[in-house]
């Protein structure tokens, strides 16, 4: 797949479509490799969700803060024991060995719901257990890309793996809908574990690259960046490196913003679903009609423009333009709080989350040694997320029972998107001073030990 361009008109023609994304030679495989993984990742979890928003619908809509607050909890206990099989587990394992723990809860779901297909205990404990599902199984993945690539590397390619993710996501929720009538929710659980261990391929090839063309590529085989050593440390290493350091805090921070601003606007989008769309099959036809909306436009988002801003303005530019263009939604949603508003605003922000954001928060996580990379970015991509969930759902609640009107959630929205976006501009001045050392320093990138004791 790396070879290089022969001198045809089909050679010339490729080496310009490389040149077009950031490509260089020895990378595509790489990108090719990575692409395919984030397809079938999200396509695994992306035919899932919308059975899970009809679900906590049906569980009520005034009892989502308990849902939310569940799926906290379970994060919490999670943490350590994630903990201690990445310390001890080498990397080439552990990725493979997280991915097989949650094909084995998916095919126990599958035959779950098959014998208790109205359960609605069932129905609860798979809303919260699809929510862990997506925080780990996409943390990890986004933490085995930072692993693999280097800093410079990611800044060029980090979109086009991502557009692996949106086309995923965009092909789970067409698949699903298509396939649900003939194969139940039982075939639909059991299609998605396939999807997810399709991706087990790609682990390995991509940690074979690293050492060739990567971040590996130049360091000493037994470096401590080795995928081939654990990562070692405690159960609750990752806490306190958050902890040690105002970089990963400014992270944690800036995740729980934007956790906030999803949830004000996912329980807006609960209400006036609930009430514009009564039945529960329309209400699913819905949400999915708005996830492959989402996904498509984050396609060509991606695919076109996300590359050449990085590459032109740097991560900061992708941290902040996402929150100023929330801050204006919820201005916009408090003048005119109806479904269709609500619908422009969620699909700006997801494309936006999605399209920018992501690319550009796992940037930041290049320039850190491995620990951090799979501990401290691991609380933070999911205790801290869903803490941000379950803070904003309550403040969303008492905001509610206080004021009663949508405009004031809206109003409040505004204000810390606004704070969201400060921080933004703040964490991507901080990743662009980090990004020297690691880009005239092959090796002391891949060793790598920065911002994590500031």
């Amino acid at each position: 797949m790396d070879e290089p361009e022969r001198d045809t008109p089909a050679g010339g023609g490729l080496a310009r479509l490389r040149r077009g994304f950031g490509i260089r030679p020895g990378e595509a495989g790489a990108v090719v490799a990575g692409f395919l993984f984030f397809f079938c990742l999200f396509a695994s979890y992306f035919m899932l969700r919308p059975v899970r928003e009809t679900m906590g619908i049906a569980g009520g809509v005034k009892n989502l803060q308990w849902l939310f607050t569940a799926t906290f909890v379970v994060m919490l206990a999670a943490i350590p024991l994630y903990g201690a099989v990445c310390a001890r587990l080498p990397r080439r394992r552990f990725v493979p060995w997280v991915y097989a723990f949650f094909i084995a809860n998916l095919l126990a779901f599958a035959f779950a719901t098959r014998a208790w297909p109205d359960n609605v205990w069932l129905a609860r404990v798979f809303y919260v257990w699809l929510s862990v599902f997506n925080l780990f199984v996409v943390s990890v993945a986004w933490s085995l890309m930072a692993d693999v690539f280097r800093p410079e590397q990611a800044r060029r390619l980090f979109a086009l793996l991502a557009a692996g993710a949106s086309a995923g996501g965009l092909a789970g929720p067409v698949l699903g809908g298509w396939l649900v009538p003939q194969i139940g929710l039982t075939g639909l659980m059991l299609l998605s574990a396939a999807l997810l261990a399709a991706t087990l391929p790609g682990v390995g090839w991509l940690f074979g690259w690293r050492r060739r063309a990567g971040a590996g590529h130049e360091v000493p085989a037994n470096a401590a960046s080795d995928p081939a050593n654990p990562v070692g440390g405690g159960l609750w290493a990752g806490l306190a490196l958050l902890l040690r350091s105002r970089y990963l805090l400014g992270i944690g921070m800036f995740v729980i913003l934007l956790a906030t601003a999803s949830t004000f606007l996912y329980f807006e989008q609960a209400r006036l679903v609930a009430e514009v769309f009564p039945e529960r099959t329309r209400q699913t036809q819905v949400f999915s009609a708005l996830d492959a909306t989402v996904q498509a436009l984050t396609i060509l988002v991606q695919l076109f423009f996300t590359g050449r801003m990085a590459r032109r303005y740097g991560v900061t530019l992708l941290l902040t333009a996402v929150p100023l263009a929330v801050t204006a939604g919820f201005v916009v949603l408090a003048l005119a709080p109806t479904f269709g508003v609500l619908a422009g605003v969620m699909i700006l922000r997801r494309v936006g989350e999605y399209a920018l954001l992501r690319p550009g928060r796992e940037m930041l996580f290049t320039v850190v040694d491995p620990e951090t990379k799979y501990k401290a970015k691991n609380v933070i991509d999911t205790a801290v997320y869903r803490a941000g969930d379950a803070v904003s759902a309550w403040v969303k609640t008492a905001i509610d029972a206080i004021s009663g009107h949508p405009a004031t959630v809206a109003l409040a929205g505004a204000g810390l998107a606004l704070a969201w976006a400060a921080l933004g501009w703040w964490l991507g001045r901080r990743h662009e001073a980090e990004l020297v050392p690691h880009e005239t320093s092959p090796r002391a990138g891949a060793a790598g030990a920065t911002t994590t004791s500031r």
